[in-house]
């Protein structure tokens, strides 16, 4: 699980000129943030992914109740 933040930054990049290294502007703006929860299924090479407004134990076991549910059970 990961925090996400929407951010913008203040001022524009200025652009690499010939005796000049590109500058960006370390200001942002905040746009609030998101939670990213993902998955990778290393066999087939498909990701299981799911966005929400909150990262708590509940979300996370949410996320994985589908995959859970989907595996094959073992002998």
């Amino acid at each position: 699980m990961t925090g996400i933040q929407a951010l913008e930054r203040i001022a524009p990049t200025q652009p690499m000129t010939s005796r000049r290294v590109e500058r960006r502007e370390f200001e942002y703006q905040c746009h609030g943030t998101h939670t990213l929860i993902a998955g990778f299924n290393v066999a087939t090479g498909k990701v299981a992914r799911q966005l929400g407004q909150t990262r708590t134990e509940d979300d996370f076991a949410r996320f994985l109740s589908p995959i859970f549910a989907a595996c094959p059970a073992e002998s």
